[in-house]
């Protein structure tokens, strides 16, 4: 198990750009055999959300739909620090943005939260229009 602490979180217009930091803390060992960790989003009265994803080891990434063209995930392995660059924000981005770490994943279940066993709290996102 890993500590996961999100930061970055604001509130901005419509149009607007944020950029989510996630900071890694945890042995070393812990740390280098995470395989997938992803960003998820909850708002208020919906489900959580699979919303990026990225391989540790390789940087391959994924991406739900909903922000597929307008987000990017990226990572920083001597940070030991995960991004989300979010761009072209909208109101329906709003919620509580939380980044997560698994250590083995089915490769169909890569956006399922059921699948990641470390949480960070979550930094709030709010679009106004």
């Amino acid at each position: 198990q890993v500590q996961l602490v999100e930061s970055g979180g604001d509130s901005v217009q419509a149009g607007g750009s944020l950029r989510l930091s996630c900071a890694v803390y945890g042995y070393t060992y812990s740390i280098t055999s995470i395989t997938w960790m992803a960003w998820f989003r909850q708002a208020p009265g919906k489900e959580r959300e699979g919303i990026a994803t990225i391989y540790r080891s390789g940087g391959n990434t994924f991406y739900a739909d909903s922000v597929n063209g307008r987000f990017t995930i990226s990572q920083d392995h001597a940070k030991n620090t995960l991004y989300l660059q979010m761009n072209s924000l909208k109101p329906e981005d709003t919620a509580m943005y939380y980044c997560a770490a698994t250590w083995s994943i089915r490769s169909d279940k890569r956006l399922d939260a059921a699948e990641y066993k470390s949480w960070g709290q979550g930094t709030q996102v709010t679009v106004s229009s």
